[in-house]
C-alpha cells in the first residue's frame, strides 16, 4: 500500500543521515525518524478523511433510456398532466374507449335496419332471339331487349323491429361500454397516482438519503479527530465509519429507486419512452375527505362497476326477449316502383303485343309482401332460449354480487382515506422531533456527553421518520385516487 511505502522511504532516508553516529546524535537520529513517521501516517489519514468526505456526494453510473446525449429540456408534469398525458398513450384505455365508440355505431346501426330502406337498381337484360318469336329464347322474358330502372323501399314488420329489440340492446350495450371505459379511465388514474407519487417519494427519499449521507461523514470526521485526540474509543470510530457505509449503500440505493421510478412513470405519460421528465412536487396539497354520507350516495350514483353490472343485466334481458320472439311470424315488404320495358323509356311499344305501333306507358310499381312462419328447425330456436335465460341467471348473480363488493370497497378505501389523513399530522410531527433529536445528540456528541451508538440511532430515527412522513402523505394520495373509482371526481 501506499501508507507503508511512504513510511518505509521516510525510514529509509533516516537511516542514511549522516546523523546516524553513535551516543546523543544516534538519539536525535531516532526521535527524527520517529517523528517523520508519524507525521506521514498523519498525513495519509487526512488525505483518506478528505477521500471519504468527497465520496459523500458520489452518484451511481446507471443506464437511463435517454442515453447521454439526450439534449432539450426536461417535461414538467403536473398530476393532471401525467394523467391527460397517459390517456392518450394508455393501450388499455384507447382499447376501452374504442369498444364504447363502436357500440355507439352499432346502436345507430340497429336504429337504422328498423327505418325502410331505400335503394336503387339499373339493369340492362339482353336475350338470343330464335327467329320466330318476338321474346326470344328465354321463356322469363318478354323480349330480346328489356331494361328494368326501379327504385326499391324495403321494410321488415317482424317482432324484432316493432318491439325495437335490437335496438333497445345496442343501447344497453353503448351504456355497457361506456361504463367500462369510465372504468378504464378511473383506474388508469389510480395507476397514474401510484407512479406519480411514486417518482415524488422516491426524490424525498433520495434527498434524505444524501442528508443521511453528509451527517454521517461528518460524524465519522469528528469521531477520527476525538479518536486522535484521546477522547473517545476505537469502537466509537468503527461504529462511525460503519453507519457511514451503510448511509452511502442507503444513498445508492435511494437513486436506483428514483431512476426506476421515473421509467416506471415514463412508460405511461411519454410515448418515445424517454425518461426526460420532472414532476411538480404538490404532496402536500391533498384536498380534504368529505363526510361518509356524501361518499356514499355519490358512489351509488356515480359507481361504474355497479352502472355495467346493471347494463349487463339489461342486456341480458332483452336477450331473452329476442329468443322468445324467435317463435314468432314475420313480415317483410318491398314495394318496387319504375320501368320494366323493352326500350329505355317512360312509353314504349311492348315486344310481346302483335299491334304493331302500339305506344304502351312502362312506368309503374309492384309490391311484394312476404309473411314467413317459423315451423321446425330442429329445436335450435329453443336451444337459443335456454341459453339467453341461463345467462341471465349468471348475470343477475354477477349484479348482486357486484352491489356488495361495491359496498365493501366503499367502507374499505374510505377507512384507508381516514386512517392514512390521521396519521400525516403524528407522522409529520415526529419528523420534526426527529430532527430535533439529531440536532441536540450532535451536539451532546461533541461536547462528550453521549456515545456514538446513541447519535447513531438519532440519524436512523431522522431518515426513518421522514421516509414515514413522505410514505403516509403519498398513502392518502392513492386512498383518495382509490376511493374515487367508486364515486368520481369530489
Amino acid at each position: 500500500m501506499k501508507r507503508h511505502s511512504d513510511v518505509g522511504s521516510l525510514g529509509k532516508a533516516c537511516a542514511q543521515c549522516p546523523a546516524r553516529a553513535a551516543g546523543p546524535e544516534r538519539r536525535a537520529a531516532m526521535v527524527c525518524a520517529a517523528l517523520l513517521v508519524i507525521a506521514g501516517i498523519g498525513c495519509w489519514r487526512a488525505k483518506a478523511q478528505t477521500e471519504e468526505s468527497s465520496q459523500a456526494s458520489a452518484t451511481l453510473e446507471l443506464v437511463h433510456p435517454g442515453g447521454p446525449g439526450e439534449s432539450g429540456p426536461p417535461i414538467i408534469l403536473t398530476l393532471r398532466d401525467a394523467i391527460e398525458r397517459a390517456r392518450k398513450y394508455d393501450a388499455s384505455f384507447a382499447a376501452a374507449v374504442s369498444d364504447a365508440k363502436i357500440a355507439r355505431e352499432d346502436a345507430v346501426q340497429a336504429r337504422a335496419a328498423m327505418l325502410p330502406s331505400l335503394g336503387n337498381s339499373t339493369q340492362e337484360l339482353l336475350t338470343k332471339g330464335n327467329g320466330v318469336l318476338p321474346s326470344g329464347r328465354f321463356v322469363t322474358n318478354d323480349g330480346i331487349h328489356v331494361y328494368r330502372q326501379w327504385a326499391v323501399v324495403h321494410q321488415d314488420l317482424s317482432p324484432t323491429t316493432y318491439l325495437l329489440r335490437g335496438y333497445r340492446r345496442a343501447s344497453v350495450a353503448t351504456a355497457l361500454f361506456n361504463a367500462k371505459a369510465e372504468i378504464a379511465r378511473r383506474g388508469l388514474v389510480v395507476t397514474v397516482t401510484k407512479d406519480y407519487y411514486g417518482l415524488v417519494v422516491a426524490q424525498r427519499k433520495y434527498a434524505t438519503a444524501q442528508q443521511a449521507l453528509e451527517t454521517a461523514a461528518h460524524f465519522l470526521t469528528i469521531t477520527r479527530e476525538r479518536e486522535q485526540g484521546g477522547e473517545v474509543a476505537r469502537s466509537d470510530a468503527v461504529k462511525a465509519e460503519l453507519q457511514y457505509s451503510q448511509q452511502k449503500q442507503a444513498f445508492q440505493e435511494a437513486e436506483l429507486a428514483m431512476d426506476n421510478a421515473r421509467i416506471s412513470l415514463a412508460v405511461l405519460v411519454v410515448p418515445d419512452f424517454s425518461e426526460n421528465i420532472t414532476v411538480i412536487d404538490d404532496l402536500g396539497s391533498a384536498q380534504p375527505l368529505p363526510p361518509f354520507g356524501e361518499v356514499r350516495a355519490m358512489a351509488e350514483r356515480e359507481n361504474p362497476t355497479l352502472r355495467a353490472a346493471t347494463e349487463a343485466m339489461r342486456q341480458a334481458r332483452l336477450d331473452v326477449s329476442a329468443a322468445r320472439l324467435y317463435f314468432l311470424p314475420s313480415l317483410s315488404i318491398d314495394v318496387d316502383y319504375g320501368i320494366e320495358a323493352n326500350a329505355f323509356a317512360l312509353r314504349s311499344h311492348a315486344a310481346s303485343d302483335p299491334t304493331p305501333g302500339r305506344i304502351l306507358p312502362d312506368l309503374g310499381h309492384f309490391v311484394t309482401a312476404n309473411l314467413t312462419f317459423p315451423v321446425f328447425d330442429w329445436g335450435a330456436s329453443r336451444s337459443k332460449l335456454k341459453q339467453a335465460v341461463y345467462k341471465e341467471k349468471q348475470a343477475r348473480v354477477e349484479l348482486t354480487q357486484t352491489q356488495r363488493e361495491m359496498l365493501s370497497n366503499l367502507y374499505s378505501y374510505y377507512n384507508e382515506a381516514v386512517a392514512a389523513k390521521s396519521e400525516q399530522e403524528t407522522l409529520h410531527h415526529a419528523a420534526e422531533l426527529a430532527a430535533e433529536s439529531l440536532r441536540l445528540m450532535g451536539l451532546r456528541y461533541q461536547a462528550g456527553e453521549s456515545t456514538a451508538l446513541e447519535l447513531v440511532d438519532a440519524e436512523t430515527a431522522l431518515t426513518q421518520a421522514r421516509n414515514a412522513d413522505d410514505d403516509g402523505q403519498a398513502r392518502y394520495r392513492v386512498a383518495l385516487a382509490s376511493l374515487q373509482t367508486l364515486t368520481g371526481n369530489f
